[in-house]
């Protein structure tokens, strides 16, 4: 059976921005809307940009795109900048940085960076190096936003990053991995074939030493990153980059004959199975049916599983704002939240985790 997914205005619009012109100004006040809930204006703009269909946008509309083109354009420059600072910080460590998601779109010039925002540079490094790479990043400004005691263990001993480091010179944070998933995780993607594949970022001075992950492991770590979390606020922002990268990368056909053996090798069969189902479903993205049938082979959920599943994931990946929503889409929310802790840790784990962060936390954080 073919599902399908009511599809809101803004998901009309990014599947075709050449037809702007068609959508009256009371809709572009729900676009707008939506895309300002799912942290989309900018990639709004860019994609009418691309399509040179800017000047069809009603004139009220036109002054918020045109707003948030600036704030992309320096949220552009800055991470930038924040990943020359990070570069020349471990510069001396041996190996490269690897940028994930956000930045590694921007130092790629990716179609995914274009009008992407992002709160903070996530970057992948050898477990073995996580004390050297954490004590010079804090001799270069960067700080653990957490001191609470169990957030820290929690990070340390169960978690594929350290806790998060924020630099308050220049309101910067970063996330610094391990691994795309938590050793606890039901699944463990092999770090060290991630870094194997990793491809240099040309360029001279910091950018020396930055690479990201190839394409199918970009595209992978997305789909992982979205499917196995359990929390979905910004689920359409990152479909709409798995969206753009599926078809900047395929225009390569190398790239659509090795994805589903990649997938099969990191254990990322299932994540990629839901990241090309509903990439086709929300904006038709050309996957070419035979990579669609090899990940179904290897994937596919039975049959009362996946309706279940399109059933949540076609309300959740949708922008969170009240015209998306429906009376079933905050249980699908809970359901997923759920699913996406029971996949990252085991169910006595869980349960104390669960239990610690909802009666244990809010009592110490209030005592302090």
């Amino acid at each position: 059976m073919t599902a399908s997914i009511a599809l809101p205005l803004l998901v009309r619009l990014l599947r075709a921005p050449d037809r702007a012109g068609e959508f009256s100004l009371g809709q572009w006040d729900a676009i707008l809307r939506q895309a300002l809930s799912a942290n989309l204006t900018a990639s709004v703009e860019a994609a009418l940009a691309q399509a040179g269909t800017l000047d069809q946008v009603p004139a009220p509309a036109r002054r918020h795109l045109d707003w948030a083109r600036r704030v992309g354009e320096r949220h552009r420059h800055a991470a930038r900048r924040e990943v020359e600072h990070i570069a020349n910080a471990l510069q001396g460590l041996g190996f490269p940085v690897i940028v994930l998601k956000g930045a590694a779109y921007v130092v790629t010039d990716n179609p995914a960076a274009r009008g992407r925002m992002f709160s903070d540079i996530d970057i992948l490094v050898p477990a073995a190096q996580l004390d050297a790479v954490e004590k010079a990043l804090m001799l270069n400004g960067w700080l653990s936003d957490n001191d609470d005691a169990y957030d820290q263990r929690y990070y340390r001993e169960w978690m594929h990053e350290l806790p998060p480091m924020h630099n308050p010179r220049r309101q910067t944070s970063i996330d610094v991995h391990h691994a795309i998933l938590p050793p606890t995780a039901r699944v463990h993607p092999d770090s060290a074939l991630l870094r194997a594949d990793a491809v240099a970022v040309p360029g001279a001075g910091a950018a020396a030493g930055v690479a990201t992950l190839s394409p199918n492991d970009m595209v992978l770590h997305s789909a992982t990153h979205l499917f196995f979390d359990g929390e979905f606020d910004h689920g359409m922002r990152d479909m709409v980059d798995l969206d753009r990268m599926l078809r900047d990368f395929g225009s390569d056909p190398a790239f659509w004959l090795s994805l589903p053996a990649r997938a099969e090798q990191l254990q990322l069969a299932r994540p990629l199975f839901y990241a090309l189902r509903y990439a086709r479903l929300l904006f038709d993205t050309p996957v070419p049916d035979a990579v669609m049938n090899e990940v179904d082979r290897l994937a596919r959920p039975g049959p009362l599983l996946l309706r279940l599943m399109d059933a949540m994931y076609g309300r959740t990946l949708l922008p969170s704002h009240p015209s998306c929503s429906d009376a079933l889409t905050a249980p699908a929310r809970f359901a997923l939240y759920l699913r996406g802790n029971w996949l990252r840790m085991p169910p006595l784990m869980l349960a104390r985790h669960l239990l610690h962060k909802a009666f244990i936390s809010p009592k110490t954080n209030a005592a302090t």
